[in-house]
């Protein structure tokens, strides 16, 4: 599904690298947490893997294709297959929560019939089926995040990433949303989840790879934390 092959990424006026030589491989359906300091190179990594940034060395495989090659016109059907849930929401908010989730499909010209039968789908599965009319500028932090989570897999995407997506959250609806990625693991999806909260990492036992200072220092299934706070 995914594979790093000694993949260092070196961002312009720097000379730490922010990835270093990096050697990682996920398969199809699995759920993995990413977890290290700040600036241990957790975001870049995910940002290699959807084409935000491209390696300065090595290569990032995904399905096979090195995503640094892919022409500029293959790249948003690359993203296509990959849901995308940030911290800070990225929603738009003077449109309503259908809006937002519909955005996701009406970018890739989806027919309207079939806008309309996602959407509301995707918004019963995070459990704001009654708020699709609502502002997103009216909505909790917690509803917004699960707004975000319904507009990642609106297009039933075979990859999600979360960078830091209980960064903003109370503990109750860190773990709703948490609850929420395991769920759509479960139903096939692979996850990856960059994060800092130790808990949720050591409670919910899945593959965890360490980094610091862009090396992986751990790679272990059922794992911990495991990272001095």
């Amino acid at each position: 599904m995914i594979e790093f092959r000694d993949v260092t990424k070196v961002y312009p006026h720097t000379r730490t690298p922010s990835l270093d030589g990096v050697n990682l491989r996920v398969e199809r359906g699995e759920f993995v947490f990413l977890v290290g300091p700040s600036g241990a190179g957790k975001s870049t990594l995910l940002k290699l893997i959807y084409r935000e940034e491209v390696p300065t060395s090595g290569q990032v495989l995904v399905d096979g294709k090195d995503v640094a090659r892919l022409p500029r016109r293959a790249v948003p059907y690359l993203r296509r297959n990959i849901g995308i849930i940030f911290q800070d929401f990225r929603l738009l908010p003077d449109r309503t929560v259908f809006d937002n989730v519909a955005f996701a499909l009406e970018c890739t010209d989806v027919p309207r019939r079939e806008v309309n039968r996602r959407v509301p789908a995707a918004l019963e599965l995070v459990g704001l089926r009654h708020k699709s009319r609502a502002l997103a500028a009216e909505l909790s932090g917690g509803e917004q995040q699960r707004v975000a989570v319904a507009r990642a897999i609106v297009r039933n995407p075979v990859l999600v990433i979360a960078d830091e997506p209980t960064g903003n959250l109370d503990p109750e609806n860190t773990w709703a949303i948490m609850n929420l990625l395991n769920q759509i693991n479960q139903m096939g999806a692979t996850v990856l989840v960059a994060t800092h909260a130790a808990e949720i990492v050591d409670r919910m036992k899945k593959r965890v790879i360490a980094l610091e200072r862009g090396r992986v220092v751990r790679d272990e299934d059922r794992g911990t934390y495991g990272h001095e706070l």
